[in-house]
């Protein structure tokens, strides 16, 4: 996944390809603005302004005028009209209330990174150089959008010498690979991270984690879901009493990843024919990652022969029953399995892993449920701080990854089966008038109310209509309308109308923005 900000919107960011070289005067500085926008070089360019070439296209394309250049947003994107919007605000409000409840503090890091002082991390999903900065005309620095919002935090901690830390990061991110929009997954969406960084006794904090991603689940009431749970440190071990070479360790981690999308024959098949493992390995292998339970599955594995003679196992599995100790404590084990399978792509999980997934939708509106997969993931990442900080101090951290925009696409379908109307704006109150020659009056009105903190609104006409004024209360959702006419600004009072129940009352002016508060209580 990709970060990108606001200024790639505004031009700032190039692909990364041909060497744009700005003009430069003989023996001087150059203006930054003076060479903007860039000159591409060869074929890519003919030494116009990139603005007129992409009209020149879109002329070409269209036969003259751009007329027929099809409008589209990018491939794995799109737009969100005012509907979709308002449903994403109500859930970004709901994660971030759930963070904000255990004590988070928000932060906002850069969205690009520079590439040398950035380890490097194997991965199914690399951080990737897709971009070229310019910061100035003088001097190129090539930085790149990271594939996950726990490395920026990584390098934050190290650089400004934090060790104990509790944050969460909503923004957007970017991932490269084929999007699949059927299944909510876009190249461009929003992520949720919250995350624990410090020194803390065994598995509380872990703990905390999975409580967190349980109650989000619970209070969207999106359905059955269920939390896996694994231990890097014990699927380590089982692939080293298996035989395998603690090199291809992290390569058979993403391909033990795939169960839950193929069946084992195809996994074995892989690990035999591209990873190089023996069909014995595989086999062994497979003994132990079908496998999936609660607790009693944890105590039979320290029980285990072999894999309890695994040091790094035998720690894993400690710190799982004490997990699932707390996960007890906190009663929600019900949705909580131990699943050897679960391997997570990233390498620099060190620990305890986790991913939500929605068993299936309940809902009674739509005949085919909506497959979106996990719709949250994370782990323990004990050594990533290390890796930026120059003396290579560890600080111990976890953290869960909310994939706000899957469940988006539940809700979006939900809503759009039921027929159910999403407001996308909170105006309170419409301020309205009955007759012509009025509009001194509603401005006025709509001044005092919007002084006293009222959300109001009026129609952009000097003499509209109150039918029309009305009826776009009922279409937009206002609950009131404040109606001031002739006879009201004589008598001194103002015409408080609930437009649901169409009922009028006379309140005097004085006691308009008391009465309007009480209504609205909750």
């Amino acid at each position: 996944m990709l970060r990108l900000g606001p200024l790639a919107a505004a031009g700032r960011l190039l692909p990364a390809g041909p060497r744009l070289e700005p003009p430069r005067p003989a023996g001087g500085r150059v203006s930054f603005l003076r060479c903007w926008p860039p000159r591409l070089p060869g074929p890519v360019g003919d030494g116009r302004p990139l603005s007129q070439q992409v009209r020149a296209a879109a002329d070409s394309a269209g036969g003259g005028g751009g007329r027929g250049l099809a409008l589209k947003t990018p491939k794995g994107t799109r737009d969100h009209p005012p509907a979709h919007v308002a449903l994403r605000d109500h859930l970004l409000a709901a994660v971030v209330a759930c963070f904000k409840r255990h004590g988070a503090a928000a932060i906002d890091t850069p969205v690009l990174e520079l590439r040398l002082q950035t380890p490097p991390l194997r991965a199914p999903v690399l951080p990737i150089p897709s971009f070229q900065w310019l910061s100035s005309c003088s001097e190129r620095a090539v930085v790149f959008a990271m594939a996950t919002m726990q490395v920026p935090f990584a390098r934050y901690l190290a650089m400004n010498k934090i060790t104990n830390m509790k944050r969460y990061h909503v923004a957007k991110v970017y991932r490269r690979d084929s999007p699949a929009t059927t299944r909510g997954r876009y190249r461009e969406f929003y992520q949720c991270d919250f995350d624990i960084a410090g020194q803390c006794d065994p598995m509380i904090p872990d703990a905390e984690c999975l409580k967190i991603v349980h109650e989000i689940l619970s209070d969207l009431q999106l359905g059955d879901f269920l939390i896996k749970v694994n231990d890097r440190r014990i699927l380590n071990g089982v692939f080293a009493i298996c035989g395998v070479p603690e090199s291809k360790f992290i390569t058979t981690c993403s391909t033990v990843d795939k169960l839950d999308k193929v069946p084992w024959e195809e996994v074995k098949s892989e690990m035999v024919e591209e990873k190089g493992l023996s069909p014995e390995a595989a086999d062994y292998i497979g003994e132990y990652v079908q496998l999936h339970g609660g607790l009693d599955l944890v105590e039979r594995l320290l029980q285990d022969p072999k894999l309890s003679q695994n040091k790094l196992a035998k720690e894993g599995l400690g710190d799982m029953k004490l997990l699932f100790e707390y996960l007890t404590l906190f009663g929600i084990t019900g949705q909580i399995s131990f699943d050897l399978s679960l391997a997570r792509g990233l390498d620099y999980y060190t620990g305890v892993i986790f991913e939500a997934v929605l068993l299936q939708q309940e809902n009674d509106h739509v005949e085919e449920p909506v497959s979106v997969g996990s719709v949250a993931g994370g782990g323990r990442y004990d050594g990533l701080v290390g890796m930026f900080d120059p003396k290579g101090r560890k600080v111990p951290c976890v953290g869960v990854s909310i994939g706000i925009e899957r469940i988006f696409s539940i809700l979006e379908q939900r809503v759009k089966a039921s027929g159910e109307k999403v407001r996308t704006t909170e105006t309170q109150v419409l301020v309205a008038t009955p007759q012509k020659h009025l509009l001194a009056a509603r401005l006025k009105l709509i001044s005092e109310l919007w002084d006293a903190g009222i959300k109001a609104e009026m129609l952009y006409k000097k003499d509209p209509k109150l039918l029309k004024q009305l009826q776009y209360c009922e279409d937009t959702g206002i609950p009131l309308a404040a109606i001031v006419g002739e006879q009201e600004l004589t008598d001194g009072v103002v015409k408080l109308r609930d437009v649901a129940r169409r009922e009028e009352v006379d309140i005097p002016r004085e006691k308009l923005v008391d009465e309007i508060r009480r209504r609205l209580e909750p």
